[in-house]
């Protein structure tokens, strides 16, 4: 085999405990974000709304970029879905948090699109090397 054969397969290297870490700290960043946009949505409907999606967006594009790979988006992502179904559920006592109105399945259903549109266009991990292009 030569020098400009490309490599096909590369072996999967174990996760750091700093990867690790850092993959349950955007977790937790996620389920912040999504309580924090289930307390603004309702309080000023069309800004609050688009506030509480750019900030999912923010956190899970950060996450992918920060991480350098989609993974570290889907981890902010599972913490916003997590923490935005425990809110939906209704306690004993009758108390909820989400009404039933259009801004909250809006910002249910808008901000799963959201997740998995910036979880896509998030940065995949590339080979390690020079910033070449496969073509040459």
């Amino acid at each position: 085999m030569s020098d400009r054969t490309p490599m096909l397969a590369q072996p999967m290297r174990p996760p750091t405990a700093g990867r690790i870490g850092a993959f349950l700290g955007f977790f937790v960043l996620g389920a912040v974000v999504g309580v924090a946009g289930a307390l603004v949505q309702p309080g000023w409907f069309p800004g609050g709304l688009l506030l509480a999606l750019a900030g999912e967006a923010g956190a899970v594009l950060g996450a992918a970029r920060v991480l350098r790979g989609r993974v570290g988006g889907v981890a902010a992502a599972a913490g916003w879905m997590l923490a935005v179904v425990l809110l939906t559920a209704s306690r004993p006592e009758g108390d909820f948090l989400f009404a039933a109105g259009s801004g909250s399945y809006l910002f249910l259903l808008g901000g799963i699109a959201v997740a998995v549109i910036c979880a896509t266009f998030a940065p995949g991990r590339q080979p390690d090397g020079g910033s070449v292009r496969l073509a040459k």
